[in-house]
């Protein structure tokens, strides 16, 4: 029983850590974009001809 005087405290404090390292992700617009890097793989930056090299050696 009194393990859990030390277990609640502890949990408690792990859990608003990670709610503080959540709304900091949130201020930092980390989520802002989630499948732009999936979606941008499908399309091609270039869309100009490559160019042929012309000089003989």
């Amino acid at each position: 029983m009194s393990g859990l005087l030390y277990l609640i405290p502890i949990a408690l404090a792990l859990g608003f850590l990670g709610l503080l390292a959540f709304l900091w992700t949130l201020k930092s617009d980390q989520y802002d974009d989630l499948d732009g890097a999936a979606h941008r793989i499908l399309f091609d930056d270039d869309d100009r001809p490559l160019k042929k090299d012309t000089s003989e050696e």
